[in-house]
């Protein structure tokens, strides 16, 4: 059994990513963020789809393209598609920020 809330590092000076389960179709990991963003410069370019929804905590994620950044809070959930270019541009530092991802192919 796992709890998306424990256990939470009190400092992270990298995300934390725990898998929470996984076969050759699909992987799930909880990803927490603390004040962290993407390298200056750098987009995720994934092979696999991925859908995310924020649990806890507050994040800024940028698509190659797009003039503005998505503000995501508690519950906001979306499908990034795969090979579609995007970057964290910030998540809070003032609690830990929770995500919910799900990675699968085609």
């Amino acid at each position: 059994m796992h709890n998306l809330f424990q256990p939470l590092p009190g400092s992270l000076p990298e995300e934390l990513v725990t898998v929470l389960a996984e076969n050759q179709y699909v992987r799930i990991e909880r990803i927490v963020s603390m004040g962290h963003a993407s390298p200056e410069g750098f987009w995720y370019d994934q092979a696999e789809h991925e859908w995310i929804a924020l649990v806890r905590g507050q994040a800024k994620l940028s698509f190659q393209g797009d003039v503005l950044p998505i503000d995501l809070k508690p519950g906001d959930c979306l499908l990034i598609e795969a090979h579609r270019k995007h970057r964290v541009e910030s998540t809070t530092a003032i609690e830990p920020t929770i995500w919910l991802a799900v990675f699968y192919r085609d």
